[in-house]
């Protein structure tokens, strides 16, 4: 029907097109005056073929847009649709929902606290190289983080970088490095300086007392050893000594007791050679051994000292065959260690000796910069009342200069004064020079790096880095202790220990941390030392409180006594203060208080032995009485027997019974106690079968306390 009505009006459709296909009136009409425009557009271009060939194409652009605008929703199910014109869509309109005023609280939920980028363990424990001049890309391949996260961290920082290519300073990648928690390693580069000669650093090491001090007293014609405490060295001390020959060495001396085992290990790692010493008297001991491993971990030649040769017991060769059984090729035995034979006291060999170190640094070739910033190692500090904290340190590179801001460790300061180990001002410090350095804000520790600095404000930044990683290294440290304890509890009883606080104080870094370690080596089972407090210089009123509000000890070495109105603070708060100049003396009192205040051991022990000789029954007693008694007739062989213990009844030497006494008696009358050789009449409580020839012994409890040990090297313990 539609076909047939397009036909009438003279438009031609495809027959095909509408076959098959059921359309409405609506959608005929529809059709129709699609069909219509068309032709009506047509009219319209009746003239076409006498256009121009541009009039043309934009007729046919124009035509095709009509058509395609009109004709593209043709098909049969579009055109069946009845909603609006063709090719519109009309949007649905929504219902509107009116929000609703919440008056009810909302609903509680479980709190998820959002991930934080934690350090793993395995970035925590890296260490890598920094340099100066390196690029982000080399940084970032050595962190293994992002360029992206190390860029935001050097905006953070305030440091603007154009180009991942460009170069950063040493400060600024150590700081970048520590804000992803790495630890890092400075290597300074003397590519393109001037390396000129330097004097050798030796450090002198061995036992304790076998003639250390003395040997150096002797070398450059001091006494030190008279002003040393107890006639031992407990400080690490550096001087610098000219020879006759006119060569100028610059000695260490470490502490050779036990205690001073981090001493010791600072000297060897900024030692060019090591002096061991031995008594010639007395051979290689466990200190000589721990200088001969510190010397082999740090990679440092050894010249053999063997002192004390002028003493009647002296025995050299001896001695060196105990080194060489230790390992060391000595150059009469065929190898590169040269053994010099010398005496203190008599000052023989010291040329030797001289000739010695000085043909073992013409060997090693010693050369440093002189040019540029310094490197320095700080081997003592220590807190001065006039000038404040004070660090003694050696320069292993460049020249250190007054009014330069350096970094030590995690403190920061601009040098005020440099001071040679004489006590002379000096304007600046060259390498292997040892100098006392003063202008720090705080007290660094022994053993820590000095960096020169550009200004303050790199000063402050730095230290201000290295201090916020410290502290997160020791909440670290913590957690996984408090991790291991949990674990070591769930598997095995914990023993319940008595705690002992104690604060010390001392007046060098370095004897702080020695007698701080040494206090920890006294941990036993029963008692546990903590070390709640350390400082450097006297005790003072600070000190009494902090003791009082935690219950400690003080500790105090090598400090002055502390002024009376201390004293009388620390008598009404009942405070322990113990001061000494020995070290030897401090750890035999602390033991002794450690000894005392452990809860101790609750034993079981034979306080005496009887045998059983004859036996007696009593028969016939009344009901209030109670039942028939038979008593042990008993000779006591050993010890005492005590009423009010345990007895314990042995047959053949096996234990039968155990029980308490229920009577004992001699000639007829109550007793406590019955000594050896007496006799007596002895009734255990629920026993009654006594044979002729049994022990039984007297058992009490007693509480065994621990025992403080020292050995000959020095080195103490609590033995439980």
């Amino acid at each position: 029907m539609a076909w047939r009505a397009l036909k009438n009006k003279g438009i031609r459709v495809s027959h095909k097109l509408l076959q098959g296909h059921a359309l409405g009136s609506a959608s005929v009409a529809r059709l129709e005056d699609a069909v219509i425009s068309v032709s009506a557009l047509f009219r319209c271009f009746s003239d076409f073929s006498s256009t121009s060939p541009w009039q043309k194409a934009s007729y046919r652009k124009h035509l095709s847009d009509q058509i395609s605008l009109r004709c593209f929703h043709s098909s049969p199910a579009l055109l069946a649709r009845g909603d609006g014109q063709f090719g519109l869509r009309t949007p649905k309109r929504e219902k509107y929902v009116r929000r609703e005023n919440r008056t009810q609280p909302p609903v509680e939920a479980p709190y998820v606290p959002p991930k934080v980028k934690t350090v793993t363990k395995s970035s925590v424990d890296k260490t890598i190289d920094i340099f100066e001049g390196m690029t982000i890309v080399e940084l970032a391949k050595h962190t293994g983080e992002s360029l992206s996260s190390l860029q935001d961290i050097l905006l953070n920082v305030g440091e603007k970088v154009e180009s991942e290519f460009d170069p950063l300073s040493i400060d600024i990648a150590e700081l970048v490095a520590m804000e992803l928690g790495v630890n890092v390693r400075r290597r300074h580069s003397d590519e393109g300086a001037k390396l000129l000669g330097r004097p050798p650093v030796v450090t002198v090491m061995g036992h304790v007392d076998h003639g250390k001090t003395s040997l150096l007293d002797a070398l450059r014609q001091t006494s030190l050893v008279e002003k040393e405490a107890g006639g031992i060295t407990q400080h690490l001390g550096a001087f610098v000594v000219s020879m006759p020959s006119g060569s100028s060495i610059t000695f260490l001396d470490t502490p050779g007791h036990a205690a001073f085992s981090a001493m010791r290990a600072r000297g060897a790692a900024v030692t060019d050679i090591i002096v061991l010493v031995v008594a010639a008297d007395d051979g290689v001991m466990p200190q000589t051994r721990e200088a001969m491993s510190h010397a082999t971990s740090a990679n440092v030649p050894v010249v053999v000292a063997v002192n004390k040769c002028d003493k009647p017991a002296a025995d050299p060769e001896r001695v060196k065959l105990q080194l060489a059984s230790e390992g060391l090729l000595l150059e009469e035995m065929g190898g590169d260690i040269q053994v010099v034979e010398v005496s203190a006291v008599k000052k023989t060999g010291l040329d030797r000796l001289e000739e010695a170190l000085l043909l073992q640094a013409e060997l090693m070739d010693l050369k440093a910069r002189i040019d540029g910033p310094a490197q320095a190692y700080v081997v003592e500090a220590r807190l001065d009342r006039g000038r404040g904290p004070l660090a003694t340190a050696i320069v292993k590179a460049g020249t250190l200069v007054c009014g330069q801001y350096v970094v030590v460790g995690s403190e920061w300061g601009r040098i005020r004064s440099l001071r040679d180990m004489v006590g002379k001002m000096t304007e600046q410090a060259t390498p292997a020079m040892p100098v006392e350095v003063e202008g720090l804000k705080g007290l660094p520790m022994a053993g820590d790096d000095i960096v020169v600095v550009d200004s303050e404000e790199r000063a402050r930044m730095l230290s201000t880095g290295r201090k916020r990683k410290s502290e997160k290294d020791r909440l670290r440290k913590i957690s996984e202790g408090r991790t291991e304890n949990e674990e070591s509890s769930e598997e095995q009883e914990v023993v319940e220990r008595v705690e002992m606080p104690i604060i010390v104080k001392a007046d060098v870094q370095g004897t702080v941390q020695a007698v701080t370690d040494a206090l920890k080596s006294l941990n036993s089972p029963q008692v546990f030392v903590n070390v709640v407090h350390v400082g450097v210089g006297p005790v003072s009123q600070s000190d009494i409180d902090l003791a009082q509000a935690c219950g400690a000890c003080i500790v105090g070495f090598n400090v002055k006594n502390p002024p009376s109105s201390v004293t009388q603070a620390a008598t009404r708060a009942s405070i322990l203060i113990k001061i000494h100049r020995v070290i030897y003396h401090l750890l035999e009192d602390i033991g002794s208080l450690i000894v005392h205040k452990a809860p101790g051991t609750a034993e079981t022990q034979v306080a005496g032995e009887a045998q059983v000789l004859s036996i007696f029954e009593l028969k016939g007693r009344s009901k209030s009485k109670g039942d028939d008694v038979k008593i042990a007739g008993c000779r006591v062989i050993d010890g005492q027997v005590t009423r009010s213990s345990t007895m314990r009844l042995l047959r053949s030497g096996e234990v039968v019974f155990e029980g308490s006494c229920a009577s004992l008696k001699r000639e007829k009358q109550d007793v406590e106690t019955v000594g050896k050789g007496n006799e007596c009449g002895l009734v255990i409580r629920d026993w009654v079968d006594f044979q002729v020839g049994d022990i039984i012994q007297c058992l009490e409890q007693v509480v065994r306390k621990p025992k403080f040990v020292s050995s000959e090297s020095g080195a103490v313990r609590i033995d439980c």
